[in-house]
């Protein structure tokens, strides 16, 4: 499935739900459903800087040059925004990930329903899966 098509997958998800604190319930659901990260993956270089709440990421590529994400946080709708994210952009390539428009987040209404501070760990949860795409890229290149 593509970036694109699981977008729209969780917008239409998304729109079955009217009330916020049901979205809320449902992204903490889909957190506590997110694979456990491995602990020795939870170390100081694999926290996220920018996130409020302790947040570790962690990116390995397949055979075929595709990113996979673990990740994992210590607060419960942290735990679910990451899951998100890693639903969308699990199993893409470098490419694909850096080019990746991640337009359902304002369309699900999920950036204007979270705090500043929040927010900004969004944003530093993107900027960290990028940074991942482009480190193997830049590895497949050399």
């Amino acid at each position: 499935m593509s970036i694109e098509e699981r977008q729209q997958e969780l917008i239409a998800e998304f729109g079955d739900i009217d009330d916020w604190m049901d979205r809320y319930g449902y992204i903490i659901d889909l957190g506590n459903a997110l694979p456990e990260i491995d602990e020795s993956k939870k170390t100081p270089q694999n926290l996220i800087e920018g996130c409020q709440s302790r947040v570790w990421l962690d990116a390995e590529t397949d055979d075929e040059g595709r990113i996979h994400y673990t990740a994992d946080s210590d607060a419960i709708i942290v735990k679910g925004i990451i899951s998100l994210l890693i639903s969308v952009l699990n199993g893409h390539t470098p490419d694909e990930i850096i080019n990746a428009d991640l337009h359902f987040i304002n369309d699900i209404g999920l950036g204007e329903h979270l705090s500043p501070t929040r927010s900004n760990g969004l944003v530093a949860m993107v900027k960290q899966m990028k940074m991942y795409a482009m480190a193997f890229k830049a590895r497949s290149q050399a």
